[in-house]
This record gives structure tokens, sequence and C-alpha cells, in this order.
């Protein structure tokens, strides 16, 4: 397992590369959808732009279950009856702060929501460090149960990891931005490392805490007692709230750039963005599975936008200037992922239906 999880972000580092080739192979290249129209014309960018918003649009979705599941747990005898309907804990919260959310949606500032997005980095940084703390300092301590291998359910872990290295859709935006370009191979690789030590050290040690019981958000596991469980809690339901804007704000602005000249205002905006969050809560509340759908979204749209659409484009643009070598690895991370976006999507779909 660890050594899928390394592969795959070998792999997902060495498209960054890719992508950054195909943008010094152009100077009208810039964005993600400007290497799928210069790899195969106005499909390319109109298939990568839904890809991309699509997969942002899911991103929000598991926004929504995260803050559902996360408040729930810390008041799960909430819930809502009236005139019929009944809400539980979990429903009633992610409706909630899905209303919550909305006026930051509204926001046209973007500036604004880069700031807060920033509040984000610091809440993900909190969680870790009261992981640890509870494990080292406040009597949870490790001790291992449990198989660390269990093969079964390798294909919807190969979700996960390839969502763990989901950042593909703006790498090509922060290379265009950049003062000192030449510097981006090194920001990858690093941010990279750094991102694999993170993510397996948080796995280790919520696997040396829990064992198999471990949930599908390890903030679940925390006993709430502990002062850093209840710190961890909280700040994963601050870390959703900071990010849904500035993830669902390119959805919105592409649907508001397709409306007619003269629906193009503030009210219809709001009312594109109204929609759209309204629409995140039911598709959450439809499909209420965190780690599936986590591991359906690595899968399918992870896969497209890290592994296969990098190489298939860099091998279109610079078709006449590629080595052999580089052509059949190439086509080997090709196929790595679509297998694993066939046996993931597959098996969190057959797991999602038959857990409901």
């Amino acid at each position: 397992a660890s050594s899928s999880f390394l592969l795959l972000g070998g792999c997902s580092c060495y498209t960054g590369l890719l992508l950054k080739r195909c943008i010094d192979s152009s100077p009208t290249i810039e964005t993600y959808p400007d290497i799928g129209r210069a790899a195969f014309g106005i499909p390319g960018r109109v298939f990568v732009s839904v890809v991309l918003y699509l997969e942002l649009y899911a991103c929000c979705v598991e926004y929504i279950t995260l803050l559902g599941d996360s408040l729930s747990s810390v008041f799960p005898s909430a819930h809502l009856a009236f005139t019929g309907i009944y809400l539980n804990s979990h429903n009633l919260f992610a409706i909630s702060m899905a209303l919550a959310i909305l006026p930051s949606v509204w926001l046209r500032n973007l500036s604004l929501l880069s700031y807060l997005s920033a509040g984000g980095v610091v809440a993900t940084l909190t969680v870790i460090v009261c992981l640890f703390w509870v494990g080292i300092g406040d009597g949870v301590g490790f001790h291992p149960s449990g198989s660390a291998l269990n093969l079964t359910h390798l294909p919807v872990a190969l979700g996960l990891y390839g969502y763990c290295f989901s950042g593909h859709s703006v790498f090509p935006n922060i290379y265009s931005s950049m003062k000192e370009r030449s510097q981006f191979p090194f920001v990858l690789l690093f941010c990279f490392i750094v991102v694999t030590i993170v993510y397996s050290g948080v796995a280790a040690t919520g696997f040396l805490m829990f064992g198999e019981s471990t949930m599908s958000q390890f903030t679940l596991n925390m006993p709430q007692q502990y002062v850093p469980s209840k710190i961890a809690i909280w700040m994963t339901i601050v870390n959703p709230y900071t990010k849904y804007a500035l993830t669902m704000t390119p959805v919105a602005l592409s649907i508001e750039e397709a409306l007619p000249k003269k629906m193009r205002n503030y009210v219809a905006g709001m009312c594109v963005r109204t929609v759209l969050v309204l629409s995140t809560v039911v598709v959450a509340l439809s499909f209420p599975y965190f780690a599936l759908v986590m591991a359906l979204l690595g899968s399918v749209f992870t896969m497209l936008v890290a592994l296969i659409l990098p190489c298939a484009c860099y091998l279109s643009i610079k078709r006449d200037s590629v080595p052999l070598w580089e052509v059949v690895f190439c086509i080997t991370i090709i196929f790595i992922g679509l297998g694993c976006a066939c046996v993931g999507s597959y098996t969190s779909i057959n797991q999602m239906i038959g857990g409901s």
C-alpha cells in the first residue's frame, strides 16, 4: 500500500513537470484549458474545463459532508422536527452550514477569499498538531493493533491516494504567475515531499492510535474529553468553511460567463451561486459517504487531471521532440491512471450502492 502511495506521488510530481513543459512550448498557454486546446483543439479545451469544474464541484460536496459529520459528532443529539419533516444531526448541520457559507460564496473580491482560504492552511496544521498531541501527551498512546495491510480496501485506497496529490488543476496558474519560473521544479518537488511526509505521518499515527477502527475522519476517533480533540474537531469545521467559497468561485464564474449578456448582472450571479450551493447540499445528503466519495473523486477526476491528461497533452504538444523512453514512460503512467480510475471508481460506487 505504501509503495502504491509513493508510486502515485512520484508520477504526480513528474506530470506536474510535464504541465510546465507544455506551458513553455507556447506563449499563448497559461492555464490547464489552454493546454487542452493546444493539444486537442477546442474539444480538448472543453473536456479539460468540464473535468476541472466537476472536480471543484465534487470537492465542495465533500466539504458539506465533512461539516455535517464533524458538527454531528459534537452535537449528536441535535435534530429538527417541523411539520412532518425530520432532520437528524448530520442533515441539520449540513444544511445550516451551507446557509452559513452562502454569503462568502456571493463575494466577488477574490483577494478576500484568498485570505479566508489561507485560514484553512492554519486549521489543517492545527489538526495535525492536535492528533500528535492526543497520541503523545493526553493518554491515548500508541498501541498497534490489527493488520496494517488490507488488500480488500486497496482499490478505494488508490482513489484516496490520488486525491492526496490532486493539485494539478492549479499548477499551470501558479507557474504562469511566478516571477522566477525556473524555481518551479524545486517548489513542486519540495511541496510533494512535504505533503508525502505529512500524509504518511498522519496515516501512521492514526493507525498506531486507533488501529482498524480508524474512521474516515480521524478526528471522529479522538476522545472528546481532551482539549486537543475539541480543538481538532472545530478546526475540521473551520477548514472546509474557509475553502468552500474559493473552490466554488471558478465553477460559478464559468456558468455566469455562459449566460446571455442581458443576464450577466450581480443578481443573476447571486442566483447561480445560491443554486450551486444548494445543489451541493442535495448531493452531499444523497451520498453521505465521506471516504467513498473522496475515493471516487480521486479515482475519476484526479487520475484524469493528475496523470492521464498531462501525459496525453504533453505527448500531443511535444510529439516531435519526445524521446522514445519518455513516450513509453508517459504511456505507462496513462495506463496506471486508467487502471486506478477504473478499479477505484467501480469499487467506490459498488460500496456506496451496497451501503445505501
